[in-house]
């Protein structure tokens, strides 16, 4: 992921898998943890930390016209007021994930749920048009990163940190199958995602297609591609970093522009997600003010 090596590598999977990148935290694991106890006791701190259990909550949190970032209800529990709140959720466009019992005591450790958590945002969610309005504001062309796919909330919180640090105008990610904006990912962020404009996407090949449209050039940061330091950035530029697991979708990168890589001399095959974002925003920043 991110790193072009000359070897013979595992299959994709494997070379992305969490084991491969130094064991990445998944979530919602209760009593099969290699974790010790005081690391147990962490890992679920960090999930209480913006989860709100239980289907009075749920409901006044929808009320209260909040930003949330996904609701999570127990599998094969649709019925009663859990019906309602369902509803409500996807006529928001909040999405609704089917989970086990033992996943949603993880979540809200272990407080009474009822069947329902939600995962509140830490800050409410903007839109592409006001990323590129920073842009245009700081008289910049703009640079976004976006997080295909990126579900570790520590990960998210240091490519935002990275993002904001060298001065990128916003950070996209995906409504599905990603981190958002949460407590832990503030916490993460060391408060840069309180300077950082976040928007949520349904679809990242439709916002690739959004941002080309703009006039931005689509960098994928992969394998096998160009040595990143041989590529110009210095250009209205987005560039894509993938999953911990899986790294960058193929419908992802097949609409990409250009593929990046960050060559590789040890005997690892890749680096950390957010690791990658750093050097690939700093290459942006280093040949954006060399010419200044």
């Amino acid at each position: 992921m991110y790193a072009k090596k000359d070897n013979n590598k595992k299959r994709r999977g494997d070379a992305h898998s969490p084991r491969a990148n130094g064991g990445y935290s998944r979530g919602g694991q209760k009593k099969t943890s290699p974790r010790g106890p005081r690391e147990e006791k962490e890992k679920n701190e960090e999930f209480q930390n913006g989860a709100v259990p239980g289907r009075n909550a749920v409901r006044e949190l929808l009320k209260s016209g909040k930003a949330i970032d996904k609701i999570f209800v127990r599998r094969g529990d649709r019925e009663g007021s859990i019906t309602v709140l369902v509803a409500e959720a996807i006529s928001r466009k909040i999405p609704v994930i089917e989970a086990e019992k033992e996943k949603l005591d993880a979540l809200c450790g272990y407080e009474q749920h009822q069947g329902i958590v939600a995962l509140a945002s830490e800050k409410e969610y903007c839109d592409i048009d006001d990323i590129l309005a920073i842009a245009e504001e700081r008289g910049e062309k703009p640079l976004i990163i976006i997080a295909d796919g990126v579900s570790d909330p520590h990960n998210l919180g240091a490519i935002i940190r990275c993002a904001e640090g060298a001065g990128a105008h916003g950070v996209i990610i995906p409504k599905r199958r990603a981190a958002g904006a949460t407590p832990a990912v503030a916490k993460a962020s060391a408060g840069a995602l309180e300077h950082m404009a976040v928007a949520k996407c349904a679809n990242i090949s439709d916002t690739i297609r959004k941002l080309k449209d703009r006039g931005l050039w689509i960098f994928a940061a992969e394998a096998d591609g160009t040595d990143y330091t041989k590529t110009d950035l210095d250009i209205p530029a987005a560039i894509i970093v993938g999953s911990e697991e899986y790294g960058i979708s193929e419908i992802v990168k097949k609409n990409s522009d250009f593929i990046v890589s960050i060559p590789m001399l040890g005997k690892v095959n890749s680096l950390n997600v957010s690791t990658a974002a750093a050097v690939l925003l700093y290459e942006a920043v280093r040949q954006r003010t060399s010419k200044i």
